[in-house]
């Protein structure tokens, strides 16, 4: 069963940004969209291997900066053409404090 995990506050992370969180498992990129809403994905492109938490958030997805693969935060799904996943990790705010399930 997974814990969550506080990883920040909300405002600590920007509109169409994302923050870096360490975990044993390996890293978890948290987005944030333009409307707010709050997301985390393994920080691997499944392209590349590349870190997708330095990526161009637009929308609901996110674009890996190393080769331009797009990845929809709400499942990790890579967009078509391309394809495979990325793993995604259940997210919810409590009290502005951003909790993951890792």
């Amino acid at each position: 069963m997974a814990e969550w995990k506080p990883v920040c506050r909300l405002e600590e992370i920007p509109l169409l940004g994302s923050r870096i969180v360490n975990s044993t498992g390996g890293d978890v990129a948290v987005f944030r969209t333009a409307s707010g809403e709050v997301f985390a994905l393994r920080d691997q492109c499944p392209h590349g291997g590349g870190s997708i938490a330095r990526g161009l958030v637009h929308g609901n997805q996110v674009t890996c900066p190393k080769h331009g693969w797009r990845l929809r935060l709400d499942s990790g799904e890579v967009v078509a053409p391309d394809q495979g996943c990325s793993r995604r990790y259940p997210v919810r705010v409590e009290r502005h404090t951003v909790l993951v399930a890792i």
